[in-house]
């Protein structure tokens, strides 16, 4: 975590109301683990919209498609296309029937029946249809490969969610244009709440006391009752500005019960504040 985020959260922390902590607690805000903006890799006319704000979505669930027919089309032509036999099975004929012909030339040739000059030609006639099965052959794995590419380009029309999560808001409806690029507006922002992300502020002169793996209890202010968390990761940098460090906490939140963006209290055994140094008097003047 760099300086801005921890100064953003040490300024967060303190913007909000004071809570009754007690020895061994620290301040913290629970968050979404992660939160994305789902977006068109391809640009085209918003068909459905499956999910409304406030729903649940799973991994993979079809969140947005686009209006996809032309892409169907060609997806349908390309799959025909390699499943075509008639190409191959016309040269393979050809094939056993100029090895046939070789055979019986190369049979009345050596009996002195026909020339050579019959064999010669049996014999380029059996090389081209050798070389027309070949091309046949290719034709039909390049049409496979054509089929992979038109579905992977009709995937490009349906959106699905990265992960299990809730759907945060909602900006484009069926009918909207949807704008390819960064810099485009968003369909939906989904955010991931299992886990959830508690980030702790902690005082520089407990830096080397937490480890990754210590297990705290987090207190969400204003729903109660005490939570399960773990120390996923540690800042390794003590910010300078405010004299604190950061340490991220893995909640789970299977049920989606808590929610994100609450503050709240962790808790550690064994781990308390250090009492503020006093300062010596100050020596009278003279």
């Amino acid at each position: 975590m760099n300086t801005r985020m921890t100064l953003a959260l040490v300024a967060s922390l303190a913007a909000l109301p004071p809570t009754a902590a007690r020895a061994g607690s620290f301040e913290c805000l629970m968050d979404a683990w992660q939160t994305v903006e789902i977006r068109s890799p391809a640009e085209g006319l918003i068909d459905k919209v499956y999910v409304q704000r406030g729903d649940a979505v799973r991994k993979g669930q079809p969140l947005v498609e686009l209006v996809s027919n032309a892409e169907r089309s060609a997806a349908e032509s390309a799959r025909y296309r390699s499943q075509m036999q008639g190409p191959v099975n016309q040269s393979r004929n050809r094939l056993d029937y100029a090895t046939k012909k070789l055979a019986r030339a190369t049979e009345l040739a050596q009996q002195n029946f026909t020339s050579a000059e019959s064999r010669d030609q049996a014999e380029a006639e059996r090389r081209v249809a050798e070389s027309e099965l070949q091309a046949a052959t290719e034709n039909r794995e390049l049409a496979k490969i054509e089929h992979r590419h038109a579905l992977d380009l009709l995937s490009l029309r349906t959106m699905s969610s990265p992960f299990n999560g809730v759907v945060v808001d909602r900006m484009l409806n069926p009918g909207d244009i949807a704008e390819a690029g960064t810099g485009r507006k968003a369909m939906l922002k989904i955010a991931q709440i299992d886990p959830l992300r508690v980030d702790v502020v902690f005082p520089a002169a407990l830096f080397g006391q937490l480890k990754p793996g210590m297990k705290a209890m987090v207190v969400p202010q204003g729903l109660g009752g005490r939570h399960a968390a773990s120390v996923k990761l540690v800042d390794k940098v003590i910010d300078a500005a405010s004299g604190t460090f950061v340490a991220r906490l893995e909640l789970p939140n299977p049920t989606l019960a808590l929610p994100g963006g609450l503050r709240c209290q962790a808790e550690f055994d064994g781990l308390a504040a250090p009492a503020p140094t006093a300062r010596a008097p100050a020596r009278p003047a003279p």
